[in-house]
């Protein structure tokens, strides 16, 4: 009989592509998971990875066997569900992903509480991107995660992947002290013209929302400064580099240089819970979408540190 461990670590190898990545995704070492692998290969008395250049990948055969380890992790997470339904209280292991501010911002206050009101609970979490995250819920890998969108890119989900709201986190328009804005109760978008900005790189949804919305308004943008972390944009704006738009959630108090400014209309992105519809009856689900949307404050936080 093939063993239920070593499916999941094939289909997660099929999932994230990678020996390591399917390691981190669900808390292995990779040695562990190589392991893992082989001995399903013995078992099958296939070869299930071939390596190619530096990394590995599926024969066809291990493609075989990855779709047939997703129908049966389904049917085991489906018992799961039953079984705590029936008992009515959170338990057993909960995997969450969340983007980077969420993780940051939101995820340690939820995973506390949901640890001091659920013992039996053993809730994970992992930071990814959100249109990866959303793809991983859908494929089984991760049971939770924490998702943002904004206005003029909604979030789409597919079939079998629920959602709920959990709040809107609103942007501030960050300015150097001393900048002519920095004095300005609210700016509008088309006074923005001619300044130099600082950015998220090219593909992630926050540049890519402020360089369409600013073109809707007249401005095209001259990006000076490029920078995944935004305590490394901030402090970019703190050294009178440019101008930035960032979010609240998570971003902490504001370093002494920087000024938070009103953008008139204000932005705002919306953060959602996502979760497969086959375990939306799941209890540890359930209460942790609702301690989420507990925990989101009621009241803006300070747009001043």
């Amino acid at each position: 009989m093939l063993d239920l461990a070593r499916l999941k670590a094939l289909h997660a190898v099929s999932v994230h592509g990678t020996v390591g990545a399917a390691a981190a995704a669900l808390g292995y070492t990779p040695s562990a998971v190589s392991q893992q692998i082989a001995k399903l290969e013995r078992e099958t008395r296939t070869t299930l990875l071939e390596r190619r250049g530096r990394g590995v990948a599926l024969t066809e055969e291990a493609l075989h066997l990855a779709a047939t380890a997703r129908e049966l992790l389904a049917i085991v997470e489906r018992a799961e569900t039953e079984l705590e339904e029936r008992r009515g209280v959170p338990a057993g292991r909960l995997t969450v992903m969340a983007f980077a501010s969420a993780a940051r911002g939101l995820l340690p206050g939820v995973l506390a509480e949901l640890g001091r009101r659920h013992p039996a609970l053993d809730a994970r979490l992992s930071e990814v991107e959100p249109h990866l995250s959303v793809d991983l819920v859908a494929k089984g890998v991760v049971d939770l995660a924490v998702v943002h969108d904004w206005d003029i890119t909604p979030l789409a989900t597919p079939p079998g992947v629920d959602q709920a709201v959990i709040g809107d986190d609103l942007c501030d328009l960050l300015v150097p002290e001393g900048h002519p804005l920095a004095g300005r109760d609210a700016v509008p978008r088309t006074d923005l013209k001619g300044e130099r900005w600082v950015s998220q790189p090219p593909g992630q949804i926050c540049h890519d929302w402020l360089v369409r919305t600013m073109r809707a308004a007249g401005c095209e943008m001259d990006i000076v400064h490029q920078a995944e972390e935004n305590h490394t944009l901030i402090a970019l704006v703190a050294a009178g580099l440019g101008i930035a738009l960032l979010p609240r959630l998570g971003r902490g108090p504001l370093p002494p240089g920087v000024t938070a400014v009103r953008l008139d209309p204000m932005p705002m992105r919306r953060l959602y819970a996502v979760w497969r519809s086959g375990a939306a009856r799941r209890p540890a689900i359930a209460e942790t979408v609702r301690v989420l949307q507990e925990t989101w404050p009621d009241e803006a936080p300070p747009r001043a540190g």
